[in-house]
């Protein structure tokens, strides 16, 4: 099946990270968010794995996969935002309260309980996020309440449910299920802890976002110095994680970075259109995908301040390919490390899958330059959560 490829016109890898990027993702405020995170208790990075037999199948020099299906306990890189962000909210609700000094480490000792008991967090999600918040708010103790699209598994609403959550069901898609959320957060006076711009609560996200950077800190940690990736695909919802990687890339490699892929649904590819319409621009419909954790039709304009100049292509790939990318980072050919990864974990190993078929997919290879000596990054960004779902996956 012939995949879809947008060259970026903006794209610019000599360009300056200027105001309008920092304003997005401010970098000194995203060092804070690393060193928090990596503070917490449990904390551990999550493994790089260089895969040879794969690149061998794929014909490139090198892949590594960043696994995010190790990132306990969620089995997701969405650990690293919500909680975060939620647990900056519960600060600051603190100190407008009290005179105290209050850290991270006062939530965790549960020094506040009224304070903290009087914040309900809510957001909207299609599985990992809002299990992210639902988890912070049982670590600080505060209630939360989490909105879901219809489409969302049942098991991963008894995930989000598990850590005591309230769950609301939306009878629509999830840009329908963000605008439930947001109407019953200001009539309830909640704490709306999105991943997303919603008017009004943009710096909620970019906490959000600035806790998924210790992704990319940690991949360069873990490569040492000189390996540096010649393309990266990051698989893109709203455009959060995929934005704090590259601004990280960005600011770390300068004018080398590694080409950068955005890689989207078909049925959801916000970014797609908006990068052929040059402007953030809403996708339409049930935005029905597999890859479930990317069904968003809207993208986050903070995220998209930051793609705009630095995504060389945007790329759509089929759910066909999603299944496939599945099955084979799990059966660890030619004795690579098996991976555990969900329906959304696997999109950018998918998108590349896809790039090895016959014909014009060939094409769009060369056109990203892909060749033996590519070295090639990709994020497997879940592992199985919605455990059900991913074995009825295995046997299929």
């Amino acid at each position: 099946m012939l995949e879809s490829i947008f060259r970026n016109p903006r794209a610019d890898h000599h360009a300056e990270y200027g105001p309008l990027q920092n304003a997005a993702i401010d970098l000194a405020a995203a060092a804070d968010a690393r060193r928090e995170i990596s503070s917490w208790p449990g904390y551990a990075a999550t493994p790089l794995h260089s895969m040879p037999g794969m690149a061998q199948t794929l014909a490139v020099d090198q892949i590594w996969i960043k696994d995010e299906s190790q990132r306990e306990p969620l089995k997701s890189f969405k650990g690293l935002g919500g909680a975060y962000a939620l647990g900056r909210v519960l600060i600051d609700h603190i100190r407008q309260r009290s005179d105290a000094t209050i850290a991270f480490s006062d939530l965790f000792d549960h020094k506040y309980p009224d304070l903290v008991s009087e914040v309900t967090a809510c957001c909207a999600t299609d599985g990992n996020h809002g299990r992210s918040v639902a988890w912070g708010a049982s670590l600080f103790g505060c209630p939360c309440v989490i909105y879901m699209p219809d489409v969302v598994s049942q098991g991963r609403e008894d995930a989000i449910a598990a850590y005591g959550a309230q769950t609301v069901r939306v009878d629509d898609n999830y840009d329908a299920t963000v605008e439930r959320c947001a109407i019953d957060a200001r009539s309830n006076g909640w704490a709306i802890i999105a991943d997303t711009t919603i008017p009004g609560n943009e710096d909620i996200a970019r906490l959000v976002i600035n806790g998924y950077t210790l992704l990319a800190s940690e991949i360069i940690d873990a490569l040492g110095d000189g390996r540096v990736p010649t393309h990266v695909f990051l698989q893109a919802g709203v455009g959060g994680m995929a934005a704090a990687v590259t601004a990280y890339f960005w600011n770390t490699w300068g004018s080398g970075r590694p080409m950068t892929i955005i890689v989207e649904p078909k049925n959801a590819a916000c970014h797609f259109a908006s990068a052929q319409n040059g402007q953030p621009t809403m996708v339409t419909g049930d935005l029905e995908t597999i890859m479930g954790g990317l069904a968003c039709g809207e993208v986050a304009t903070i995220a998209w301040d930051v793609l705009n100049t630095a995504a060389d292509f945007f790329m759509t790939v089929d759910d066909e390919y999603a299944y496939r990318a599945m099955h084979m980072m799990a059966a660890a050919a030619n004795k690579d490390v098996s991976i555990e990864s969900g329906e959304s974990g696997g999109s950018g190993l998918a998108a590349l899958l896809s790039l090895s078929e016959n014909g014009e997919n060939r094409g769009h290879r060369r056109i990203l330059g892909l060749d033996t000596a590519s070295r090639v990054l990709l994020l497997n960004t879940e592992g199985a959560t919605d455990p059900e779902r991913y074995a009825s996956i295995m046997r299929g």
